[in-house]
Parts: structure tokens; C-alpha cells; sequence
């Protein structure tokens, strides 16, 4: 590090958790970020100002006024813009050291193979249980970290699915992709602005202590919280034997 990053991270470096071999690691580091919208948003904030060198934003929607109440990373003047790109603009502003990769695009499939390939960590902020069970496929193949989140009304959560670890649940393991859950986007439902902040948060918490290898993470737990009385829980996951995605009669299937 030069001196102007010695200084920009020194908050960073004075954690003894972190210090300059943690913050050489966030520096070195690639971050996939699906979504760029209530979620995304302080992800991206936290990513880059904590300076994560490398930042891949995918989100294929445009700047909304409605947008504004949550998406913080947006600005009034971006109204019609893409939300990518929009973001990138405000990353830039807050460190021009970090490279953000802005695409507009909804990715799927081998697109989105290809992006988790490159990544250290996936942070997943989309709305809708389609792309979450594809983000989670994508994971559990190539083994990369999940940081999951999702926030609607008063109701947040956050769980940590790293199949590198034995015995590790995946995102299908809690919610099966056909099972009877149900997308329930604030669009409809509404949501609570300071809970994507702190979801967010949260998230990018998560995937700084993957990325810098310290403390102790969410795997194995989802954390739940109720904004409206402030409340605070979490459970413990268990894999699913039988799970079709990270279960071990498809693992063997494969083989």
C-alpha cells in the first residue's frame, strides 16, 4: 500500500482482526454484487469505500423516482439512468481506486458462471426468488461464498451459504426452488427505508470478513429482524440430504 491508502484504510488498519494484511486482502479482492437497489446499495458503499479493488455490479433496471425513499447509492439526477451505471458514478466519487464493472444485464446461466468464477465473494440484493435460486446454483458449483439478503415491509434477513465449509447448507436447503414460497417485492408490500440500509450493512459486513478471512460469519445461521420492534434472532440451518442442489445424491450423481 501507498501512503495515501496507509491513510485512506487506517481506520481498517488499526483493527488488529484486520490491519494491513486484512486490508491487503479487501485491496486484492473481486466482489460480484447482484442487484443495485435497496440492498446493493449500501453493499456497494461498504465495498468500495472500504476498498475492495474490484466490484461487479449487475442489475438490468433503470433509475426510478420511487427508487429514491431506499436506494442510497442513487441520486435525483439519475432518474432514467441505469442503475449500474449510476452507481458507478457514485462509487467512483467515493474511491476512485476501486474498479467497478457496470453491467446492465439480468444474469443467468452460464453469464452468471462466469462472473461467480471470477469473484472471491457473490453478495446477492435481487427481489425475486428466481435469480436467488440461480445465484445459489452458481455458488454451490463452483464453491464461492453467498452473502444472501432480502427485505420487504419490517422484515429483514441475512444468511451466509459457504459450501466450503463440510455439512454446509445452500440457499435451496431454506427455501426450496418448487417449493410454495412466493416473491413478495416491496413494489407490492411496501418497505421500511432504514431496513435495506441496515440489511445491506450487514451483508457487506459479512462479505468484508470473508474476504479479510476474520471473525466469525453468518454460515450455518440466518439472522432475522423485525425493524418495527427492533428485535433480533437467529437460527440455526441445517443441510437438506436430499436438497437438488448441494445434496449428496446429486453431488454423486455428478460423479
Amino acid at each position: 500500500m501507498n501512503d495515501e491508502q496507509l491513510l485512506r484504510y487506517s481506520r481498517h488498519i488499526l483493527l488488529p482482526q484486520i490491519g494491513i494484511e486484512g486490508q491487503e486482502k479487501l485491496i486484492a479482492a473481486r466482489a460480484l454484487v447482484i442487484g443495485a437497489g435497496g440492498l446493493g446499495s449500501p453493499v456497494a458503499l461498504y465495498l468500495a469505500s472500504a476498498g475492495v479493488g474490484s466490484i461487479t455490479l449487475c442489475d438490468d433496471e433503470s433509475v426510478d423516482l420511487t427508487n429514491l425513499q431506499r436506494q442510497i447509492v442513487h441520486r435525483t439526477g439519475s432518474i432514467g439512468v441505469k442503475k449500474v451505471d449510476s452507481a458507478r458514478a457514485t462509487l467512483a466519487a467515493i474511491n476512485p481506486e476501486v474498479k467497478v464493472a457496470a453491467l446492465a444485464e439480468r444474469v443467468d446461466g452460464k453469464r452468471l458462471e462466469t462472473l461467480a468464477a471470477d469473484a472471491d465473494v457473490v453478495i446477492d440484493g435481487s427481489d425475486n426468488f428466481a435469480t436467488r435460486h440461480a445465484v445459489n446454483r452458481a455458488c454451490v458449483r463452483l464453491k464461492k461464498p453467498l452473502v444472501s439478503g432480502a427485505a420487504v415491509r419490517f422484515d429483514g434477513q441475512v444468511a451466509v451459504f459457504d459450501l466450503r465449509a463440510p455439512g454446509a447448507a445452500c440457499y435451496a436447503c431454506l427455501f426450496p426452488e418448487h417449493g410454495e414460497s412466493e416473491d413478495v417485492r416491496c413494489a407490492v408490500m411496501g418497505v421500511f427505508a432504514p431496513l435495506t440500509g441496515i440489511v445491506g450493512s450487514i451483508q457487506a459486513a459479512e462479505a468484508l470478513k470473508l474476504l479479510a478471512g476474520t471473525g466469525e460469519t453468518l454460515a450455518g445461521r440466518l439472522l432475522l429482524l423485525d425493524a418495527l420492534t427492533m428485535q433480533v434472532r437467529t437460527i440455526r440451518l441445517a443441510k437438506d440430504p436430499a436438497c437438488p442442489v448441494c445434496g449428496a445424491a446429486t453431488r454423486s450423481s455428478e460423479c
